[in-house]
C-alpha cells in the first residue's frame, strides 16, 4: 500500500457559518430576530444573538496562514480561507488535502450549540436550532453528496424536543449529533440524569453517534493566567479524559448496547493507560463503589461503545490494539491551528506506513463509514476517493501559506504567550 492509496475520512473538522445562512431556513415570523452578522470595531465581524455579541467569527481558523501568525485573531471573513465558510471552496481544499469525507462542527453556536441553549426566548431558540440544522444538512452537506457526514445540534434545554430533533434529522439521513462532553458544566442535567434516557434510546434506534468535542463544556482547564499557552495547547486533547471516565462508568451502556459516542479531537495516545487504570479501579474498588459492568471490564465497554479520534499520534498508532483499532478514527481539524492541511496524508503516512493494510483502512475510513452510516463509494466510486485521485483534481488549488489580512497580535506583548494574553484577545474579539 502507498500513501496515495489511502482513503481519508475526517471525523472532526470545523466551519465558519456564512452570514446568509438563516435567510432561507428561518421561519418567516422569526426572520427579523434571527442571528445576524454585524461589523464591529476594526472591521471585525460578529454574530449577534438576541442582541448579544458572540465573540469572534473565526477564532483559531488559521489554516493557510504562516505559522508565525497563528493565534485566535481571525475575526472577519476576509481574514480566513474561503474554504472555512464557502462549501465549494471547502471541497477544493479537501481535494488538495486528499480528504474524502468530513464532519464539520460549527463555530459561533459553540461545539454543542451552547449559545443556542442559553437563548432566553425558547421558541426562537428552537426555530434557530432547526434552521441551523436545515442549512447544515441541505446547503452545506447536501451540495456535495458523498463528501460530508451531517452533524446536528439539539435543543438540549428540553430533552423531549431533543429527541424530536434527532428523529427529524434521522429521517433526512443525519447520523451524528453534537453533545457536551460534560452537560452539567453548562447548566444542563448531568449525563447520568434519567431525563436523557429517551435521547440515548432514539440515538441507538437510529444509529446516531453522540459526538463530544473537547471544549464543548467550556474551555479546557489551565493552571493560571501566567501559564504558557503552549502548556494549555499540550494538555487540551488529554483534558477530555475526565469526561471519558464519567461516560465510561455511566450505567446506561448495558441498556443501549448499540449506542456509540465519540471523543472528538481527544487524541489516542493516553487511552491505554486510562483503560488500564479503569480496569484496576473496577477490580480493586468495585466491591464498595457499586460499579457493575455485568461481567465485562471497563476497557471492554470502552472499546465497544466509544470512538476515539486523533489528528497526528504515532504513539497511539503503535499501540492501536490497546486503544481499540476497531473504533479508532482519523481527523483533519481544518481550519484550526492543529490541522495538518495541506499535508495531512504525508504526515499521517509517517505513522501508518508500517501498519497492515487492514488496520490502515479501518483507521482512515472503514470505521468512520460504519459507525456514521456513511457510504461515499456508492455515490462517487471507490476509485475516485483515494488521496491520489482527489489531489489529482486539485492541482490548481494554491496551498502556499499566505498572510490573510495581515493581522498582528499586538495584545501579546513580547516573550512567551500566556493564558492571560489569549483571554485578552478573546475579550476584544
Amino acid at each position: 500500500m502507498q500513501k496515495n492509496d489511502m482513503i481519508l475520512v475526517s471525523v472532526d473538522d470545523h466551519l465558519i457559518e456564512p452570514e446568509d445562512m438563516f435567510l432561507k431556513h428561518m421561519p418567516e415570523r422569526f426572520k427579523d430576530r434571527a442571528p445576524s452578522v454585524q461589523k464591529g470595531a476594526k472591521g471585525a465581524h460578529n454574530w449577534q444573538i438576541e442582541g448579544q455579541r458572540a465573540p469572534g467569527l473565526g477564532l483559531n481558523a488559521v489554516v493557510g496562514r504562516p505559522r508565525s501568525e497563528y493565534g485566535f485573531e481571525p475575526v472577519a471573513y476576509e481574514h480566513v480561507r474561503s474554504g472555512c465558510y464557502n462549501v465549494d471552496a471547502r471541497i477544493e481544499d479537501m481535494n488538495a488535502n486528499g480528504v474524502l469525507g468530513s464532519i464539520c462542527f460549527g463555530s459561533f453556536p459553540g461545539f454543542a450549540g451552547a449559545r443556542f441553549q442559553k437563548m432566553k426566548d425558547k421558541e426562537l431558540a428552537l426555530a434557530t436550532v432547526r434552521a441551523y440544522n436545515d442549512w447544515h444538512m441541505h446547503d452545506w452537506c447536501g451540495r456535495h453528496p458523498g463528501r460530508f457526514i451531517p452533524l446536528a445540534i439539539l435543543p438540549l434545554w428540553d430533552p423531549k424536543l431533543a429527541v424530536a430533533e434527532v428523529e427529524r434529522m434521522s429521517r433526512l439521513g443525519c447520523h451524528a449529533i453534537t453533545f457536551p462532553e460534560n452537560p452539567a458544566a453548562i447548566g444542563l442535567p448531568s449525563l447520568h440524569d434519567e431525563c436523557w434516557e429517551p435521547l440515548w434510546g432514539i440515538c441507538e434506534q437510529n444509529k446516531v453517534v453522540v459526538c463530544c468535542h473537547i471544549g464543548s463544556s467550556g474551555n479546557a482547564p489551565y493552571c493560571s493566567d501566567d501559564s504558557p499557552i503552549s502548556a494549555w495547547i499540550t494538555s487540551m486533547p488529554i483534558s477530555i479524559a475526565a469526561a471519558a471516565s464519567d461516560w465510561l462508568f455511566a450505567r446506561f451502556w448495558r441498556r443501549y448496547p448499540g449506542l456509540r459516542m465519540a471523543l472528538s479531537e481527544g487524541g489516542i495516545g493516553w487511552v491505554p493507560y486510562f483503560l488500564e487504570r479503569a480496569d484496576f479501579t473496577y477490580s480493586h474498588h468495585g466491591a464498595w463503589t457499586g460499579a457493575d459492568f455485568g461481567g465485562e471490564r471497563p476497557s471492554d465497554v470502552f472499546r465497544k461503545h466509544i470512538i476515539t479520534c486523533f489528528i497526528d499520534d504515532e504513539f497511539g498508532l503503535r499501540n492501536r490494539q490497546d486503544v481499540g483499532v476497531d473504533m479508532m478514527c482519523w481527523e483533519a481539524d481544518y481550519p484550526h491551528s492543529d490541522a495538518t492541511w495541506p499535508e495531512s496524508p504525508d504526515l499521517l503516512w509517517n505513522g501508518m506506513r508500517t501498519l497492515p493494510k487492514a488496520d490502515i483502512d479501518k483507521i482512515t475510513h472503514l470505521n468512520a463509514m460504519r459507525e456514521f452510516s456513511f457510504d461515499p463509494f456508492s455515490i462517487l466510486g471507490r476509485e475516485n476517493c483515494t488521496v491520489g485521485a482527489l489531489r489529482a483534481k486539485a492541482k490548481h488549488v494554491d496551498t502556499s501559506p499566505k498572510s490573510l489580512g495581515g493581522l498582528k497580535p499586538d495584545s501579546r506583548g513580547s516573550g512567551q504567550v500566556t493564558a492571560a494574553d489569549i483571554k485578552k484577545i478573546l475579550s476584544h474579539a
